[in-house]
């Protein structure tokens, strides 16, 4: 099994898909103003978000994106008008992460994890 997309709300699609090509997502299905999907620039996953009445309430759902060049990126995308609630910080779990809220409130961390992603010193073997 691998995770092909992870899908988010929105009350307003045209304004989400301008803050997300903004990120770096390339825009590849255009169904404005129900739906729109992007490929991520590296690797092989995709993301999309769908027009919603209403949002949800309370936290919602995390959505991460692993970046290399992540205090760059950040550099980057603050430049470009994106704010961040957190800027490029080490975490206790390993992971350096940024967080950041999308038109709509939907929580995104852009993190870079290294060999700690997938293998931290405290993973089950």
């Amino acid at each position: 099994m691998n995770l092909n997309q992870v899908t988010v709300p929105s009350l307003d699609l045209s304004r989400s898909v301008v803050f997300y090509q903004t990120l770096g997502l390339r825009l590849i299905v255009n169904a404005l103003p129900h739906y729109a999907r992007f490929e991520c620039p590296d690797g092989n996953s995709t993301f999309s978000i769908h027009l919603v009445e209403q949002l949800p309430t309370g936290e919602g759902v995390y959505v991460y994106f692993e970046c290399d060049d992540l205090d760059d990126h950040v550099k980057e995308l603050q430049s470009k008008g994106i704010n961040f609630q957190l800027n490029p910080t080490d975490q206790p779990w390993l992971w350096r992460e940024a967080r950041l809220k999308d038109p709509d409130n939907n929580q995104l961390i852009l993190f870079h994890a290294g060999e700690n992603r997938r293998n931290p010193s405290w993973k089950i073997q």
